[in-house]
């Protein structure tokens, strides 16, 4: 595919999104392959992935056009709208999130959130050493993986389904049609 073929490019990807986004992957990739469970990488790590998450939900309510949560919010009707056209194969274009990936961003954003606050929680004497708190703890980051999973693939098979870089526009912040 040659630059000739873009039909239509548009920066939608704001620097402050992208830097999140790819600072939550480094997080998260460092806290599952290269650091152990409990030590202290591993807390700063999940402390700066929910300290990311908290700079991300302040942008979503004052951010720039494509980051504010009322551009993808996926209210029932617009999952709806977004899973019937998929069924009949109809390709909506949607310069920010479509509904779904606007789901899964949320569903991402409040995981990391909440490993960042069990996590804490841990910390605490009121807390200290109490299975619950541990189990919802690793419960919550055996279910970020396959969350992450499904967001990755969905970035590659959607970008090809909507004909979009998806990719490249979170490297580089313009979101192309082909």
């Amino acid at each position: 595919m040659t630059l000739d073929a873009v039909r239509e490019s548009r920066p939608v990807w704001d620097p402050l999104v992208r830097v999140f986004h790819w600072s939550l992957v480094a997080c998260v990739l460092l806290n599952l392959f290269v650091v152990e469970d409990g030590e202290w990488l591993h807390q700063w790590l999940g402390y700066g992935a929910a300290v990311l998450v908290g700079v991300r939900v302040v942008w979503g309510f004052i951010g720039s056009r494509h980051a504010r949560f009322s551009d993808f919010f996926p209210t029932p009707r617009r999952l709806l709208q977004h899973l019937r056209a998929l069924r009949r194969g109809d390709v909506e274009h949607h310069w920010g999130h479509n509904p779904l990936g606007g789901l899964m961003a949320l569903a991402l954003m409040a995981t990391v959130l909440a490993l960042g606050v069990t996590g804490w929680m841990q910390s605490l004497d009121a807390f200290w050493g109490v299975e619950w708190l541990q189990d919802l703890h690793e419960a919550l980051g055996e279910a970020l993986m396959p969350l992450v999973g499904v967001h990755a693939a969905a970035a590659i098979v959607m970008g090809r389904i909507e004909r979009t870089r998806l990719v490249k526009a979170m490297l580089t912040g313009v979101k192309e049609r082909y």
